[in-house]
């Protein structure tokens, strides 16, 4: 997990969820070969999924996930919610247990009753579920601490962002393997607010 660093965030807000990552693409901390690395995929109109760990695990599972969430969509005629998206994710990794893809991946998103779900997995599968906050990445640790500090209920889109990017951009500065900016999606009923952050490139 520590050969690509990497540090995903997601966190819950009234109607509303937001999840930001780091933007670093580097061997180790020997090299770092660019920041604009894409961790955070987009699934549905309502749903992100983060992916940490092995670089070319992640590209994997991503394009994966992208092709069994379009045979869903096919099959049953409507969009993935983000629990189903959870348990398929849970099934992926579980299947390829003896010879895991080495990411953890975290899901955010809003339900059918615009309720926000998140959910974190190690990388046999094993989900876990928060009402809170979930973090995934080599920063998993420090980004815990400053959640459990920055945290409140019923945060509204703004204070969501603001929590978020500072609560990322506290974590990956104790973690060299992260960091080099980040980026973060909140995700409301009507649309996805992006917004990209700058960070220490040192």
């Amino acid at each position: 997990m520590e050969y690509n660093g990497s540090a995903i965030v997601a966190m819950a807000g009234e109607n509303c969820v937001g999840i930001a990552a780091d933007t670093r693409f580097g061997v180790r901390q020997l090299q770092t070969m660019g920041c604009q690395r894409q961790k955070l995929f987009q699934m549905t109109n309502q749903t992100f999924v983060g992916l940490a760990g092995l670089g070319t695990d992640v590209q994997t599972m991503s394009q994966l996930l992208d092709f069994r969430m379009k045979l869903y969509e096919l099959r049953e005629e409507r969009s993935m919610q983000p629990q189903v998206i959870g348990n398929v994710i849970s099934s992926m990794l579980y299947e390829k247990r003896f010879g895991p893809y080495f990411t953890e991946p975290v899901v955010a998103g809003l339900d059918k009753n615009q309720k926000p779900f998140l959910c974190a997995f190690d990388f046999i599968g094993a989900m876990s579920k928060n009402e809170e906050f979930v973090v995934s990445g080599t920063s998993s640790e420090q980004l815990y601490g400053v959640c459990e500090s920055f945290w409140r209920p019923k945060m509204n889109k703004d204070e969501l962002f603001e929590t978020l990017a500072q609560c990322l951009l506290s974590a990956v500065d104790r973690d060299c393997l992260a960091g080099w900016g980040g980026v973060v999606h909140i995700i409301t009923p009507e649309e996805i607010i992006t917004k990209r952050l700058k960070g220490r490139m040192d």
